[in-house]
Parts: structure tokens; C-alpha cells; sequence
């Protein structure tokens, strides 16, 4: 696929495996075929690099962050944008709950600005309108890189610049689990269509795969170059990696 004039940051599976979208540190959003490889579209409106990118459950709206100090939602099937949440600093991560009605960004820890982890209920266009999150968690020793939704939207998992995994509690925004098997920063975080599994990519040369309830460590693929992204495809047995400049 060649659809990125710069380095991929992350990539993303719908649930039937159809779609591939892709995002980069241009400002551009695609979306594949992912049998054949050929790009359905693209969603403009970015003006900085896209680090993040989801899918609804049922292909209905797609999310993405920017280094543009926003996070978008789109129409998945005609790109046209939905809403748009302005924010302090970069959005490094984004993602939609099972439900698809409640969504959760990070922002980076930079100019000034400490990472904050955001969740919005899409369900109260008040909240949308006002820019105003029904909870926000700070993070204040390791700002968060890469971030997704637990099974039935109870916890985010949440991977941080120092290599650890923690739950955060939608509810509550408490720690409720932590694990450290990462010795340097987590790039990416990707679940299974079930969410019973997730799988990691970091700058240490290695994507693990994790159970997403009690954070247990199952399997490590090993490369010879940092992991920018890596994804469990829901409808193949394999594990798609994304290293620097390849796709």
C-alpha cells in the first residue's frame, strides 16, 4: 500500500476485517480494502501529523487525533466531518467503547501542559458543543502513547513513554491494574475482535500480546527495528506489525 508520503503511525481493523484504515505523520486519513489493498477514500481535514485512528462497531463513524491539538469524528462512509474537539496539546490517542457512544482521547504532556486522558458520551451533544469531558484523568509521571478500550467499556488500557500498561476505570479514572514487560515506550495498543486479547508495539524491537482482563503477558514477536503499530486481523490467524516506513 502506498497512500502515506510519511512515516505510518498507526493502523486499524473494523470489526468484519473488510477495512483497514491508516494514519501518518502527513495529514492525510485512508481507508483499504484490506484483502487487495486498494484505498477506498480518504478523510481530510487535519493540519498536523495523525497519530491515532478508530472504527465504531459497526463501521458508522471513524475517530482520529492530531498533532493539530484535535480530535475528529467522521462519517465513515462519506468522510464528511461530524464533530471536532479542540484540545491544548497533541492528541496522541483515541477510541471508541463497544457501545460506540462514548469515546476517550489522550493529549500529550507538552507546552506546558500535563497528558490528560478525555472521555466524552457522544449521546449528550452538550458535551460535544461545550468541549466539555464528563471525566478526565490526569497523568502526570508518563504522559500516555498509545490507548484502547477494555471488554464492555469498563477500562482503558493504556500504554505509557515508559513502557508500562495501565486500566484506567471509565468510571472513575482510578489505576486499576498495571504491568511492565516494555522496556521502552509503547507506540501502539490493539485489541482482538473480542477483546479478550491485546497486543503492543513498542521502540524495545517487540510487539507482545497481553490478556486485556488481568494484563497477563502471553506471547512476544521479536523484529530488528522499533514497532511503529501492529494489529491482530479478526477474520485471519496472524498479526499485521508496521514498521518505520512500511506498511
Amino acid at each position: 500500500m502506498f497512500g502515506h508520503e510519511r512515516s505510518i503511525t498507526q493502523i486499524k481493523y473494523n470489526r468484519e476485517g473488510d477495512l483497514l484504515f491508516s494514519v501518518a505523520k502527513d495529514t492525510v486519513t485512508n481507508v483499504w480494502y484490506s484483502v487487495n489493498g486498494e484505498r477506498l477514500g480518504t478523510y481530510n481535514g487535519h493540519t498536523g501529523a495523525v497519530w491515532c485512528v478508530d472504527c465504531d462497531w459497526d463501521t458508522k463513524n471513524v475517530l482520529t487525533g492530531s498533532a493539530d491539538n484535535s480530535c475528529r469524528l467522521w462519517d465513515c462512509e462519506t468522510g464528511k466531518q461530524l464533530a471536532l474537539l479542540n484540545t491544548n496539546s497533541a492528541v496522541r490517542t483515541c477510541g471508541f467503547d463497544f457501545s460506540g457512544n462514548i469515546i476517550m482521547f489522550s493529549t500529550d504532556k507538552q507546552m506546558g501542559y500535563q497528558c490528560f486522558l478525555n472521555f466524552f458520551d457522544l449521546r449528550d451533544p452538550q458535551q460535544i458543543e461545550d468541549n466539555q469531558p464528563y471525566l478526565t484523568v490526569p497523568c502526570s509521571d508518563h504522559k500516555i502513547t498509545s490507548a484502547v478500550w477494555g471488554p464492555l467499556g469498563e477500562f482503558v488500557i493504556a500504554g505509557h513513554e515508559n513502557g508500562e500498561i495501565n486500566q484506567f476505570s471509565a468510571k472513575s479514572g482510578e489505576i486499576l491494574k498495571k504491568a511492565k514487560e516494555h522496556t521502552k515506550q509503547i507506540n501502539d495498543i490493539q485489541t482482538s475482535v473480542d477483546l479478550t486479547m491485546f497486543i503492543s508495539a513498542s521502540k524495545d524491537n517487540t510487539a507482545k500480546l497481553f490478556d486485556s482482563t488481568s494484563l497477563d503477558h502471553i506471547k512476544t514477536f521479536k523484529t530488528e527495528r522499533p514497532v511503529n503499530s501492529a494489529a491482530i486481523s479478526p477474520i485471519m490467524d496472524h498479526v499485521r506489525e508496521v514498521l518505520p516506513c512500511c506498511l
